[in-house]
């Protein structure tokens, strides 16, 4: 049967988009024969192609790796996905699945007018204790890395952010190895722009989350992504202008989407 238009966008994509891939994790040195990674998959467009990526190349045997995902639940917030979707998008891809469920303790208590901006934020505490549900879960599994679906545009928007709001020129590195710990975070997909994603997500119909973050479109991140959206009118090509000024620039460890 001849292939429709659709099918043939979809399989040309989805090679640029491992070609990607594998590219990221040749040039920072992503994955390593032994490596047991540990991939969180929220249930956005980005961790399902993030699995569905370390799913494909676990079954290419160089390096030789194991994968397994983990999607993290937060009792305070209400967003949720098809844990059986979830299940079987794991199956299909060759990766086990397991479920991890946390909560946002109350902070200690501080004087008054001493409570700082990221114990505000809701964001900020939200991924601090999704992080550390990976952390502490890749321990108990013996992983060495945990791996983020971080795209080129959440690191370039970063960058922003921090310039912004820091004052400082940093921003998440595609690899970050953990001081305290033999665990090391990595970023697969920093070289692929988010458009790619969103169409590669269509084409394959990947589920929609069933219900989303409440504070999706009420974070500092969304009003950078409009400011970015300016930046981009004016420079067609500035993600590559900002990502060859990272090239150099300090590591620093934030949280972000996983």
């Amino acid at each position: 049967m001849e292939k429709t238009a659709l099918q043939i966008e979809q399989e040309r994509l989805g090679e640029r988009l491992f070609r990607r891939f594998h590219q990221a994790c040749q040039q920072y040195g992503l994955l390593a024969d032994g490596d047991h990674v540990l991939v969180g998959l929220s249930g956005g467009k980005d961790s399902l192609l993030l699995t569905e990526l370390l799913g494909r190349q676990q079954r290419i045997f160089v390096p030789k790796i194991r994968v397994t995902a983990v999607h993290v639940r937060v009792r305070e917030r209400n967003y949720q996905s098809d844990l059986s979707y979830l299940e079987d998008f794991c199956r299909q891809a060759g990766v086990p699945f397991m479920v991890r469920d946390t909560e946002i303790k109350p902070p200690d208590p501080l004087s008054k007018g001493e409570k700082s901006a990221r114990e505000k934020d809701p964001c900020f505490l939200c991924a601090w204790y999704r992080r550390k549900a990976l952390l502490d879960l890749a321990q108990e599994l013996g992983c060495n890395k945990i791996a983020l679906g971080h795209h080129r545009d959440d690191i370039v928007h970063t960058l922003l952010m921090n310039l912004t709001f820091q004052g400082s020129f940093a921003t998440m590195p595609p690899m970050l190895q953990l001081d305290k710990m033999p665990l090391a975070h990595i970023r697969p997909l920093c070289l692929i722009d988010e458009a790619d994603i969103r169409r590669y997500a269509e084409l394959r119909a990947y589920q929609k989350q069933k219900a989303l973050c409440p504070f999706e479109h009420a974070s500092s991140r969304t009003e950078i992504r409009q400011i970015f959206a300016e930046l981009e009118r004016l420079n067609p090509d500035i993600r590559s202008s900002l990502w060859n000024a990272m090239q150099n620039v300090k590591a620093e460890y934030l949280p972000g989407k996983g």
